[in-house]
């Protein structure tokens, strides 16, 4: 997320983030739509088990949040839907969200899973932290959750503070040399 707010023109639509009530986000995404004012609510399709039986469920990859492109003008109407708590803010203002991490999502919940059957002799560990090389996702970083197959890991994406789960082919990603703190300790001899 960009926290950089300045430099930026009034009328200018940037993507942020809104936290709404609690399984109120498809009556927000559709006050927001009939106000004319674009939104997005990822949904992912899951199964659920009741004890007589199974249904498939559409519910928000994020739950009580809704994405809204929108400029300075609209805040007070986009706050003013029934539902919307407030903007995800970062030092009060209303966080950026990246078109990339918009599109990235976008094309998660097209192609939540795809195949490559080469494989790479990189020694990946849980908790590390990697980078997407290539696909839908190329140039995102995440950490490494799991090695689920020999060809297969799960990472973590952060986006908006929660994280999304990938499965992705081992093949496209490499490792990211975390920054590491120096300490220096001074010896008084």
């Amino acid at each position: 997320m960009n926290q950089n707010n300045e430099n930026k023109s009034i009328d200018e639509k940037y993507w942020h983030a809104l936290y709404v009530r609690s399984r109120a986000e498809k009556k927000v995404f559709d006050q927001l739509q009939d106000k004319g004012i674009e939104s997005y609510l990822p949904m992912l399709t899951r199964i659920k088990q009741w004890s007589d039986r199974k249904k498939k469920v559409e519910e928000p990859l994020f739950r009580s949040y809704v994405f809204v492109r929108n400029n300075e003008r609209q805040h007070y109407v986009v706050l003013g839907v029934y539902g919307v708590v407030r903007f995800v803010t970062f030092e009060h203002k209303p966080v950026i969200v990246p078109d990339k991490q918009i599109i990235a999502i976008k094309k998660y919940l097209d192609n939540p899973v795809e195949d490559e059957d080469d494989l790479k002799n990189i020694d990946l560990k849980e908790g590390q932290l990697v980078r997407i090389t290539n696909g839908s996702m190329q140039g995102l970083t995440g950490r490494l959750v799991s090695v689920k197959s020999k060809r297969r890991l799960l990472v973590n994406i952060d986006v908006v503070g929660q994280s999304i789960p990938v499965s992705i082919p081992r093949t496209k990603v490499e490792p990211i040399q975390e920054k590491q703190e120096v300490s220096i300790t001074y010896d008084n001899n």
